[in-house]
């Protein structure tokens, strides 16, 4: 008998104890996971690989276990916080579009409510796991709370909500520097305007899926702004991009792995135009996707100039 075998008797009542005492949120749980997107990782990924790649920089290697649990766990955690606090500010909106009117606040499933509890406590365990780093992490931890929740919201103000989002997704970086030695060196926010860069890019591509839709509702986006210059745009984003991390690449003097990874990263951001070149909805979509390999590619060469 394996380990899982034998623990199933006490999972199983430990389950069953749960959904007697607390029936309501217990039927709840499936709506939770859509509404937090456990089941869609990608966000989780393009939070997490330019997040790790700062901390083991900084690192200048492995960093230490304690860091490394925290930094996943909390960019997990932060970014499930992030689709609480969206779907709570894009209810109505979400109904009005296709890809997400079955959303489980679109559809009723679930209360604005839950989902600004679910945020509340989501967030509340990301400030914990931060407290077991340092002053300057702590701080600035404050910052990125404030810049998951109030970027749902941007794109009824501004064209530039990817924006917000590209410093709300390079944030951990920072976060990362500071954790492991107390400071932000110069190479860092090279890492962060690199990685800023690069979000915008993305999220445009993200946004051309739903430019119809949001034009028709009044939400505003980049893709809307670039209009017939998206593809130029995007693609100058990116090559940015690929300037940015290849000058931080100089100031910490990688290895020859870091390089070569920037350069199948240009391949693969060269593939993402090829997708995108006559705006269809699924290539946007399959380009916004391609970008999880850009990230884990990138990481791979910093993993691989510090062995």
């Amino acid at each position: 008998m394996n380990i899982i075998t034998s623990l199933q008797p006490y999972w199983s009542a430990i389950v069953s104890r749960f959904r007697s005492r607390f029936p309501e949120l217990y039927e709840k749980i499936p709506a939770l996971v859509e509404l937090t997107r456990v089941d869609r990782p990608i966000g989780i990924y393009l939070l997490l690989w330019p997040t790790i790649g700062a901390l083991w920089v900084a690192a200048e290697g492995v960093p230490s276990l304690s860091l490394l649990f925290i930094f996943l766990l909390g960019t997990a955690v932060m970014r499930s916080a992030g689709c609480c606090v969206n779907d709570f500010a894009d209810y109505k909106i979400d109904g009005q579009v296709s890809r997400t009117q079955q959303r489980p606040l679109a559809r009723g499933v679930l209360r604005r409510q839950d989902a600004f509890y679910c945020f509340g406590i989501l967030s509340s365990i990301g400030f914990i796991l931060v407290l077991f780093t340092n002053r300057e992490t702590i701080l600035l931890s404050f910052g990125a709370v404030s810049l998951v929740a109030i970027y749902p919201f941007m794109k009824r103000y501004t064209n530039l909500p990817q924006l917000v989002l590209g410093v709300a997704f390079s944030w951990g970086i920072l976060m990362a520097f500071t954790a492991q030695t107390g400071g932000i060196p110069q190479p860092a926010y090279l890492l962060f305007v690199g990685n800023l860069l690069w979000t915008v890019a993305y999220d445009t591509q993200y946004a051309m899926v739903d430019r119809e839709f949001d034009i028709e509702i009044g939400v505003k986006s980049t893709a809307i702004l670039f209009g017939d210059m998206d593809k130029a745009i995007i693609a100058l984003l990116q090559m940015m991009f690929i300037v940015s991390m290849w000058l931080a690449g100089r100031q910490l003097e990688m290895g020859i792995a870091y390089y070569a990874s920037l350069l199948i990263a240009c391949g693969l951001l060269g593939y993402q135009q090829y997708l995108i070149r006559n705006r269809l909805p699924g290539p946007c979509f399959t380009a916004f996707l391609n970008n999880n390999w850009v990230g884990a590619v990138v990481f791979i060469g910093i993993f691989l100039s510090y062995i």
